[in-house]
């Protein structure tokens, strides 16, 4: 039987930290309660993409995903890219930028992620949010730090 995508993903992800000295939580918490969905990972090319429903308790005032929520999207495809293509790393910035109201309505975001390249002791991934028909919602650059 052919294994799936995310059962190759948790193999690989499980193989990567089992030699971490502290515990790792994977898939994180987080993850979990946002109800994210991986769809896609190549460690070869650097992107891994996954798809989160936007859920009520992520709207703002206005009926639209709140800002921390889309960036909490990022930084849970992001996070996991960083473990699928180097050593241990953390988030030192993330420059957002938000290009479109993501409304209820849209039931889901597509995050992709992308290692663009690592200079000493920071990786560069530049991240896209889109909606279904692949119209750019947010974008960001995130720079890690390897410890």
């Amino acid at each position: 039987m052919k294994e799936s995508v995310e059962e190759r993903y948790l193999a690989f992800i499980a193989e990567k930290i089992s030699h971490s000295a502290e515990p790792i939580l994977f898939p994180p918490p987080v993850y979990t309660s946002m109800q994210g969905k991986l769809l896609e990972f190549d460690v070869k090319e650097g992107r891994l993409k996954n798809r989160f429903p936007i859920l009520k308790e992520q709207l703002n005032p206005f009926g639209n995903m709140q800002g921390g929520m889309i960036t909490a999207a990022m930084d849970n495809t992001v996070g996991p890219l960083s473990i699928l293509i180097g050593p241990p790393s953390f988030t030192r910035y993330m420059d957002i930028k938000y290009c479109k109201v993501i409304p209820l309505s849209l039931e889901n975001i597509y995050v992709t992620a992308t290692f663009t390249h690592q200079k000493k002791r920071q990786l560069f991934f530049s991240v896209s949010v889109c909606n279904e028909a692949g119209d750019e919602l947010a974008s960001a650059k995130s720079t890690h730090w390897i410890i």
